[in-house]
């Protein structure tokens, strides 16, 4: 069973997280023997998120145990990760022990301020990529793709693009069917009225 860990905290961005959740969720209800999907933060108490809604963490950092994916929502909350030492070597670690590490907008500088994204191909936030491409090296700009999957590390754009990504996970992780059944499940076809 894989386990996929989706990082809250302060200021974190809700359909960054909420979009994946429900996608990875449906996978665990529609597939339970497959995943196990949870809530990870610094610790158990409530988080305020961007627009105010408030969220419990499953579990802390400390607690997690080994994650097999980790999906790193972005957010106006994100800016507080950037030059933090723990939250660098918490990210390194992770990646160096096999996690597959997914963001969605803002939570790729975090993945590039923690050296995850130099030389790799990556998209963000469409506003973001001024702040995204100083704080790696050789980043690939990506600006017109809902998202890119360069092998260990998958970057999303904004918001919405995170639930295109976490169904891109379902294919990968389990099949192109199981996708297909996911998103069906989730009545997800997009056809914006604007």
């Amino acid at each position: 069973m894989r386990r996929i860990a989706i990082a809250v905290f302060e200021g974190a961005e809700e359909l960054d997280f909420v979009g994946p959740w429900e996608v990875l969720t449906a996978w665990r209800h529609l597939h339970p023997d497959d995943v196990d999907v949870f809530l990870v933060g610094d610790d158990t108490e409530p988080v305020v998120c961007a627009k105010g809604m408030r969220v419990l963490p499953d579990t802390s950092w400390d607690d997690a145990g080994a994650v097999d994916v980790l999906v790193y929502p972005g957010g106006r909350g994100t800016r507080a990760h950037l030059g933090d030492e723990r939250v660098r070597a918490r990210l390194r670690n992770l990646k160096t022990n096999g996690t597959l590490m997914a963001s969605v907008c803002t939570g790729a500088l975090v993945y590039a301020d923690a050296g995850l994204l130099d030389g790799l191909p990556a998209t963000t936030y469409w506003s973001a990529f001024d702040e995204l491409l100083p704080l790696g090296n050789d980043i690939e700009p990506r600006p017109d793709d809902r998202y890119v999957d360069a092998g260990d590390v998958i970057t999303a754009a904004g918001v919405s693009a995170g639930i295109d990504m976490a169904l891109h996970l379902v294919g990968r992780l389990g099949s192109p069917d199981t996708a297909r059944e996911v998103r069906r499940y989730i009545q997800y076809d997009p056809k914006p009225p604007y």
